[in-house]
């Protein structure tokens, strides 16, 4: 192993904390799965479960290639944004609002996992460590599928729904006006979302 202090050691160190992380996210995932009433939402969560099951074996995998210890290191970072996802689904939202607060929670773990895969692919390559930073590279790049896959279901009808529903809600919360409506034409979802 490195002296204590060098690039290798803070490398080591963050590998382990992903690792903790992705242990983390596996615990939660299928709650946010479960808390989805969008069946793509849903389907988005359960796939990447499988992804980070994955992601773990592929960590294992750089540990090994570096004979190092597999072993993580408490994520302080995940779990924070872990219990915000919590208390999301602790609100009592309608499910088009609760389904746009999940996406949110799950893009503030991939923006997270996003930040540290691509600072251990840097620091794996200006250390020459090929394999490692190919591993960590294929991570990084399902992250930000994942990002984008939670990014078109936003924008392709959930948060339109969330939208509608919240506008809805405020227009039948609108005293009734003499001689004239006040609603006035909505926007139309672009996808089944509307219940």
């Amino acid at each position: 192993m490195a002296e204590a202090g060098t690039l290798h050691n803070a490398f080591i160190d963050e590998l382990r904390d992903m690792y903790d992380a992705e242990k983390q996210l596996t615990k939660e995932l299928p709650k946010l799965a479960k808390a989805s009433s969008n069946p793509k939402l849903r389907q988005a969560f359960e796939s990447h479960l499988q992804e980070t099951q994955g992601q773990i074996a592929r960590l294992e995998k750089v540990f090994a290639s570096l004979d190092e210890k597999v072993r993580g290191k408490h994520c302080d970072g995940i779990t924070g944004i872990i219990e915000e996802g919590k208390s999301i689904m602790e609100e009592d939202f309608n499910d088009a609002t609760m389904d746009a607060c999940l996406i949110a929670a799950g893009q503030r773990a991939e923006h997270y996992e996003m930040a540290a895969y691509g600072t251990l692919v840097a620091w794996a390559q200006a250390m020459g460590h090929t394999e490692p930073a190919k591993l960590l590279r294929q991570t990084l790049d399902e992250e930000k599928a994942a990002d984008k896959k939670l990014s078109r279901l936003a924008e392709g009808g959930i948060n339109q729904g969330a939208a509608d529903a919240a506008q809805s809600d405020d227009e039948d919360a609108e005293p009734a006006t003499v001689g004239a409506s006040k609603k006035t034409p909505t926007s139309k979802a672009k996808s089944g979302n509307r219940r």
